[in-house]
């Protein structure tokens, strides 16, 4: 019955590999544009409830207000985490005490060192 209303060769099922490309790349523009809006709404909220709740407890009650499904709200959650925890992480203040800030600069990775442990520990 609706099948003469919308013809496939107008509202087709698969679009062409560049559309889909196009259109895979939009949503994700726009999943994490709603992210980071939420992120901002939460840091936000947090600030505003500073005196009445720890941050974590302000995090969860705006996640819970607002409604927003997992696994959205865990992302949301890590990431307004992340950005309170920023000042906090000694290896970034002190690389800013440094004047080293760059996002190329990491801390070392000490996997080497834990698995010598590990085989040290091991042959014991």
């Amino acid at each position: 019955m609706l099948g003469g209303l919308f013809p496939e060769s107008i509202f087709g099922r698969k679009l062409n590999p560049n559309a889909e490309r196009r259109l895979r790349l939009s949503q994700a523009r726009a999943e994490e544009t709603i992210i980071r809006a939420h992120v901002d709404n939460a840091l936000m909220f947090v600030d505003t409830l500073a005196e009445d709740l720890s941050f974590d407890r302000a995090i969860d009650t705006y996640v819970r207000v607002m409604g927003i499904p997992e696994p959205l709200a865990s992302t949301v959650a890590t990431r307004a985490l992340v950005s309170l925890g920023r000042d906090l992480v000694p290896f970034r203040r002190r690389a800013r005490e440094e004047g080293q800030e760059d996002e190329d600069v990491k801390p070392r990775l000490r996997l080497d060192d834990a698995a010598a442990r590990q085989r040290s520990i091991k042959r014991a």
